[in-house]
C-alpha cells in the first residue's frame, strides 16, 4: 500500500514540476519577445504577472510583479532570473522522474519495502 501512495506522490510532483517548468519558459519567452520587439511592454507585463508564481520574499515589496514603465530597465535581470528558476526547475524535474520512474516500477513489481531494509 506504501509503493502506491509514493507513486501517487512522485506522478503528482511530476505535474507540479512540468507546470512550473512551463511556466517559467512561457514567462522567458515573453522577456525575449519583448527584447525583439514582437511584443510591447504592456502585453508581455499582463502575460508574465498573469503566470507569475507568487513567492513570499519578494511578495511583501511587490517585487514579483512586471513593472510596464521599468520592463526595459530589468530586462537583462529578469531573464537571468528566469533562466535560473527555469535550470532549477528542469534539475527537480531530472528528480522527480526518476523517483517517479522507481516508484513505478516497485508498483509493477510488487516489491515489499522490507526488502529494502538492511
Amino acid at each position: 500500500m506504501a509503493v502506491a501512495w509514493s507513486l501517487l506522490f512522485w506522478l503528482l510532483m511530476f505535474v507540479m514540476n512540468l507546470a512550473f517548468i512551463v511556466s517559467s519558459f512561457y514567462q522567458l519567452l515573453c522577456l525575449v519577445d519583448l527584447e525583439g520587439d514582437q511584443m510591447n511592454p504592456f502585453e508581455a507585463s499582463a502575460s508574465i504577472n498573469f503566470w507569475v508564481v507568487k513567492e513570499f520574499l519578494l511578495y511583501m515589496k511587490r517585487q514579483h510583479l512586471i513593472d510596464v514603465t521599468e520592463v526595459f530597465r530589468n530586462l537583462k535581470v529578469e531573464k537571468n532570473l528566469r533562466l535560473f528558476k527555469l535550470g532549477f526547475y528542469v534539475v527537480f524535474f531530472v528528480i522527480v522522474v526518476f523517483n517517479l520512474a522507481i516508484a513505478t516500477f516497485e508498483a509493477v513489481s510488487g516489491m515489499d519495502d522490507d526488502l529494502h531494509t538492511f
